[in-house]
């Protein structure tokens, strides 16, 4: 199997399953329990914190585990947008967020919120001068992702912080960085950020585990009760299996800049071979990820058609866009205002550090046969 569709989720490193295997076999014990299994198990939590502290360059105690990005999201979201509710009403994000960002607004705006949702260009883009206009006195949350998980826009992330200072507003400012974490330095401090959303399955690591960093001192809301895990940010049982391996999956990133070279030559690589292919054109804007590269493929065939057909027929795993819109039409290639054949015919292509050439050939391969043998009508 070739596996091109790493932005939906990546395959976990072999270290990986075994610590989660260690942890759910021998360091079985309940974390929260004072007895010999429950302070190993404890031990290794405190330990996967400090690791993703240290990439982080943070606090321990700044570190929030999550069931993933999703949770991470709705918490900072949620949780901001009522502990400063009685000091505004206006939330800005963008109209080319993840769903679990999109769907808390929009939940936050039938409560009586105020939601400004920024329009990206027909590249993707959002431009800083958007957010300096967006942001006002009234404005209690900016949330924004860094990287986007369709076509790979490289977001403004580093603006926020001047427009709310400029703006005067009380503000916190939320950046979805699960796109974004393993693969470029994710460091809160320097992006100005006051929460911050990672995950483990975007980097090698298991499903169903992220974490939220909330920088000290900031005060959010919680969404579940029932406990003092998490420092009754997120109760409940921590998942110290999946703790664990999301520890190990960040002790055993790569040096970024040697990953981001060789990402760079794929990126490179992988254009310069799809162009070739006739009347392919490149969602993506050039300043984009070079682990995301979005395009439309000239076929009658719709992008779920050609994922399947690539799947059943090549075995090569792409994606017709997000994995959590479950088939949708893309709000991503929707905002940007490209034509709905564009839309109903582009596929995601998405790498990950053990993303070869070879494996860019036999896509580009694959794609040519399709173009070839089902033409667009």
């Amino acid at each position: 199997m070739i596996y091109l569709d790493n932005s939906a989720t990546t395959k976990p490193e072999k270290a990986v399953a075994d610590k989660v295997y260690e942890l759910l076999c021998d360091k079985f014990g309940n974390p929260s329990s004072f007895h010999r299994a429950g302070l190993d198990a404890n031990a290794e939590v405190k330990n996967a914190r400090s690791i993703i502290a240290k990439e982080l360059s943070c606090e321990e105690e700044e570190v929030f585990f999550t069931s993933g990005g999703t949770e991470a999201n709705n918490l900072a979201v949620f949780g901001a947008a009522q502990a400063l509710k009685r000091r505004g009403k206006r939330i800005v994000t963008t109209a080319i967020e993840h769903e679990s960002v999109l769907e808390a607004v929009s939940e936050l705006e039938k409560q009586g919120f105020e939601v400004i949702r920024l329009e990206p260009d027909k590249s993707g883009n959002i431009e800083g001068r958007q957010l300096l206009e967006a942001i006002n006195e009234d404005t209690i949350l900016v949330s924004m992702m860094y990287v986007n998980n369709e076509v790979g826009s490289v977001l403004p992330v580093s603006a926020v912080q001047k427009a709310v200072k400029r703006a005067g507003a009380p503000a916190l400012i939320h950046i979805d960085c699960v796109q974004a974490f393993g693969k470029i330095p994710v460091k809160p401090k320097k992006l100005g950020a006051d929460l911050v959303s990672v995950t483990a399955h975007k980097l090698h690591g298991p499903k169903g585990v992220g974490a939220l960093y909330i920088k000290k001192g900031v005060r959010i809301i919680p969404r579940q009760y029932g406990g003092a895990q998490e420092r009754k940010i997120r109760p409940g049982t921590e998942a110290s299996p999946l703790i664990a391996g999301f520890g190990k999956a960040v002790e055993m990133l790569p040096d970024y800049k040697e990953q981001s070279v060789k990402a760079h030559e794929l990126n490179l690589y992988a254009k310069s071979e799809l162009e070739k292919i006739d009347g392919v054109i490149f969602n993506s804007p050039e300043n984009a990820s070079d682990y995301i590269i979005n395009l439309y493929v000239p076929s009658f065939m719709t992008s779920q058609t050609i994922v399947q057909h690539l799947s059943s027929r090549y075995d090569i795993c792409v994606s017709s866009g997000s994995a959590c819109a479950k088939g949708k039409k893309s709000h991503v290639l929707t905002a940007m205002r490209l034509d709905d054949k564009t839309i109903e015919h582009s596929i995601r292509v998405s790498f990950s550090r053990n993303t070869e050439k070879s494996d860019i050939d036999a896509l580009v391969k694959a794609l040519n046969e399709t173009v070839k043998n089902y033409p667009k009508g």
